[in-house]
């Protein structure tokens, strides 16, 4: 029964998705949402693409201040697989976390800055501390969007849902960051959910060192400034994405003010994330910037403009990134293959050799003693030899 939840309910949601996105888009209609599109141009929505890549590089510094022990590159590549996951492929945010777990062991040699091989307890250990300093920058930045969206007219029944919520997602990640500090039977449970998700041999890596897994997230949340430090640097990447939201809806031709748009972003943010089950959070994204933009006095045509030009801006970025995680992923594999392909023959040709110049040895020699000796070589290359069928 569980199981066959787990298969369904996705598409379910993403059944509803669709339904919900149809039905918006028929009341606003496709002619008025294509002249509002008309007006940002390519420049227009490149400019937007431009905006998001730095927010995206913004993340990456979020992580490495929480995270300093793994380098910028890799956390802020693992960052952009991680967001292209959930934005371009059919997975919930789940699914998103899980490849940005392999994202950030990406590579044919996965190190930290120290030089330590980089493995799946560090691996999770570091996504759920970004994941966590990412929720609490959330959390303050919901809670300025409701600041924002107070005194305007019908923004009551956004602003009490949104309170309770807050208080809801604020008891649950006070939970999860006990269950990171002694969690114990919690933790491990952690390690066999994301091992239900990865390759056979990761798994094995993962849920047999959970002590090590416990170890990691320990010394991670041994730096409290560090995971401040990342807390604030995400509700600064927030913000910066209120400031895409008011850059396109004046493209669109809404002139509002920032804290209209920080509001918007903000209310929009919190309702997408209680929908997180929704597959790329298809209908919501729609719905709710509709809804808001009704409040502020925007049209539903250019509050759909908006959401689409949102996800146009994910996609054109999360394709090409899924494409080259892709290409570093099959160099990985291929230059595992080769090294195990490559490794036995190289040894028993060695050692064959080792064999071969030993009996020339012996048979040139003058007397029994070094014929007896090259024949103990012999004996001991052929007893070292690997067994290869």
């Amino acid at each position: 029964m569980t199981k066959t939840l787990k298969k369904t309910l996705p598409i379910i949601l993403s059944l509803l998705g669709v339904a919900l996105f149809t039905f918006i888009a028929a009341k606003a209609g496709i002619q008025p949402v294509m002249e509002a599109l008309g007006k940002v141009g390519v420049g227009g929505f490149f400019l937007l693409v431009l905006i998001q890549l730095v927010l995206d590089v913004g993340l990456g510094l979020a992580w490495k201040a929480a995270v300093p022990q793994i380098g910028l590159a890799r956390l802020t590549g693992a960052r952009f697989v991680r967001d292209a996951a959930g934005a371009c492929l059919p997975f919930s945010q789940l699914g998103g976390m899980v490849l940005g777990v392999r994202a950030t062991l990406a590579g044919h040699q996965a190190r930290d800055v120290d030089g330590e091989d980089l493995h799946w307890p560090e691996g999770v250990a570091a996504n759920l501390v970004d994941i966590t300093t990412e929720v609490l920058g959330q959390i303050a930045f919901i809670l300025v969007a409701i600041l924002c969206l107070v005194g305007h007219q019908g923004a009551a029944r956004f602003i009490w849902p949104l309170m309770g919520g807050m208080v809801l997602l604020s008891l649950g990640i006070a939970g999860f960051i006990w269950t990171q500090h002694r969690g114990g039977s919690m933790v491990r449970k952690a390690a066999m959910f994301f091992g239900r998700h990865i390759a056979s041999d990761w798994r094995e890596s993962l849920i047999g060192n959970t002590d090590i897994f416990q170890a990691r997230l320990e010394s991670l949340w041994g730096r409290p400034d560090r995971i401040m430090l990342g807390a604030i640097v995400h509700f600064s990447c927030w913000v910066g994405g209120a400031a895409a939201t008011w850059t396109a809806l004046e493209l669109l031709g809404a002139h509002v003010g920032f804290l209209s748009a920080l509001a918007i972003e903000g209310v929009v943010c919190g309702i997408m994330s209680a929908g997180f089950l929704v597959p790329a959070a298809l209908g919501v994204q729609e719905a709710a910037y509709v809804a808001l933009g009704l409040i502020f006095g925007i049209d539903s045509q250019i509050s759909l403009s908006l959401s689409l030009l949102r996800r146009g801006r994910d996609i054109l970025i999360g394709i090409p990134v899924l494409l080259g995680w892709q290409v570093v992923e099959m160099n990985r594999l291929r230059k595992e293959r080769a090294t195990l392909a490559g490794t036995p023959d190289d040894t028993v040709t060695s050692v064959l050799k080792k064999a071969r110049t030993s009996a020339m040895a012996g048979a040139a020699g003058k007397d029994g003693s070094s014929h007896q000796k090259a024949e103990k070589e012999d004996d001991a290359a052929f007893a070292t030899a690997p067994r290869v069928l």
